[in-house]
């Protein structure tokens, strides 16, 4: 059933996992503890049914199937970790760290999306 979905839906589905799970991330300040499944999953519901414009393309008889769920279980998983394993840049890292000299603070971020989050909290302190 995903298969068969326009690559444009296929795009947009991958944007929404990575906004939607970025967003959560920052909601609990990358708090890897804090992260509950749960309130990821009935955060990418919320953002589907309300703000994801591809949602309104897909069938009702594909968004009932089984399979086009698995392979959307499938493509979260595949996108978090695509996530989690990119590097922050070595440009953003050097950012980060003489803000972080300047500002006396010692946020940790192991990822390019974690740094964009402590990145932008640094900005905001300034």
């Amino acid at each position: 059933m995903y298969k068969s979905l326009s690559p444009g839906v296929k795009s947009s589905i991958t944007k929404s996992i990575s906004k939607v799970f970025e967003r959560y991330m920052a909601q609990i300040e990358w708090q890897e503890q804090k992260f509950q499944l749960a309130d990821f999953m009935n955060a990418w519901k919320a953002y589907i049914e309300n703000e994801a414009k591809w949602y309104k393309q897909v069938s009702e008889e594909v968004k009932v199937a089984p399979e086009f769920h698995e392979s959307i279980a499938e493509k979260i998983n595949h996108t978090i970790d695509r996530i989690l394993k990119e590097p922050p840049s070595e440009n953003q890292v050097a950012r980060i760290e003489n803000k972080q000299e300047y500002l006396q603070t010692s946020y940790d971020y192991a990822c390019r999306a974690e740094a964009d989050f402590v990145e932008s909290k640094l900005n905001s302190i300034e």
